[in-house]
């Protein structure tokens, strides 16, 4: 997207992404399975999310078994280690929670990548889903330039 709407090179890059209908990346899915987060595309909020390395051994074949038979339903991304970010908990006090940050693009005539953000956060400790709607909660981020 950055090369189509902004002509220029991306400078942080997307978690690596198979789709499990191609051949090709349903064979990477199943080696890599305990390594990958696999996500539904008919969900959102968080839901629908599955890390390999948390499936039983009985999960983990019922939903290979659900892969293979819908590879469409489903895309697969490395793991990636978010940020840890301090917040303050409910006592107060400064906990560490993982967060992500989504960028702001308008388009229209042409497209604007605006120097702010919003920086999600997860509710629970070590958890990945930052979605608010699972109890994640969020900042506005601001990029300072010079």
């Amino acid at each position: 997207m950055i090369r189509y709407y902004l002509g220029e090179e991306a400078i942080l890059m997307n978690a690596p992404t198979y789709l499990p209908f191609y051949e090709e990346d349903m064979k990477y899915v199943l080696e890599h399975f305990d390594s990958l987060v696999i996500k539904d595309v008919a969900e959102a909020g968080g839901y629908g999310v599955v890390f390999g390395s948390s499936l039983t051994s009985e999960k983990k074949a019922e939903f290979i078994a659900l892969l293979k038979s819908q590879p469409r339903r489903f895309i697969a991304q490395e793991v990636i280690d978010f940020y840890d970010l301090d917040i303050l908990g409910e006592n107060g006090e400064r906990v560490s929670r993982k967060a992500d940050l989504r960028a702001f693009v308008l388009t229209g005539r042409s497209t604007k990548v605006w120097a702010s953000g919003l920086t999600r956060f997860s509710r629970n400790p070590d958890s990945f889903i930052v979605n608010s709607s699972q109890g994640g909660g969020f900042k506005d981020t601001w990029v300072l330039s010079r």
